[in-house]
């Protein structure tokens, strides 16, 4: 990396969701070696502590953990208050935490649909609105992490694609209301990406090992993505390089949102 990129997001303040794995991990990993200070948000401590760990391994050592549930309205408050406590403003929030399960309209139940909705929907729409004040001040900006699910349809992910659309619906929605106070708010659309996504949603290891090699088929570059590259994406939508685009949803999905069967 040149210098220039090293620092674009020096002295920015993030916070980074879902941050103990993943799409959040990479992202978390990233945003300290680019010079950002970081809140990172997670259910399991451990994990958010080896995520952290790597953040200080970039030379970085501005990483604050907060481990909680994201569905706990207080847990969110508690988080952006911790934010402002330990760095005193905010930059960027990456609202990462996303949670999957398998089901048709046939036999998804209502607790699942339930959850979809309050991890992926809900509680982005009460941090944002909690983390929103302060933004504003800082003319900083939001970015979201949907999926290419939010932008094409599959069977036997119902409740999945609709939360997916209704958080990119935000995106567009929040960046109109947002864009004359100077906040930008975008979202990343991941395709498949190696993560334990997948198998916290159901799928076995035989199962998720022919999904990933399906992916050769159904991605046009003919191969799923690596987390690593979604959070570059992150970072170019977090920084000054994207600074006239707002209300985007950014495919990084390897072709996927482009393909139609013949």
């Amino acid at each position: 990396m040149s210098g220039g990129k090293v620092s674009m997001l020096a002295g920015k303040v993030a916070i980074i969701t879902g941050a103990s794995s993943g799409i959040g991990a990479a992202t978390s990993i990233l945003f300290s070696h680019l010079g950002a200070r970081l809140v990172l948000a997670g259910r399991k401590e451990a994990n958010l502590m080896r995520t952290k760990d790597s953040c200080m391994q970039t030379g970085n050592e501005e990483a604050l953990t907060v481990t909680g549930e994201l569905r706990d309205g207080s847990y969110r408050k508690h988080l952006v208050e911790q934010a402002m406590e330990e760095y005193g403003k905010l930059d960027i929030l990456v609202n990462n935490a996303g949670v999957i399960s398998l089901g048709s309209i046939e036999n998804s139940s209502l607790e699942d649909y339930d959850t979809m909705m309050d991890v992926n929907v809900r509680s982005v729409f009460h941090l944002t609105s909690l983390a929103v004040p302060h933004l504003i001040e800082t003319k900083g900006n939001i970015v979201n992490v949907s999926s290419v699910n939010g932008l094409r349809a599959f069977a036997g992910v119902l409740s999945y694609c609709m939360s997916k659309a209704a958080l990119d619906h935000f995106t567009r929605c929040t960046a109109l209301e947002l864009a004359p106070k100077g906040v930008r708010v975008n979202s990343v659309n991941p395709g498949v990406t190696i993560t334990e996504l997948q198998k916290r949603g159901g799928l076995s290891d035989e199962a998720y090992a022919n999904f990933l090699e399906r992916s050769k088929m159904t991605h046009a570059l003919g191969r799923p993505g690596e987390a690593s590259e979604i959070a570059e994406s992150i970072a170019f939508l977090a920084s000054d390089a994207s600074s006239f685009i707002t209300g985007a949803t950014l495919p990084v999905d390897g072709g996927r949102h482009a393909m139609c069967p013949r």
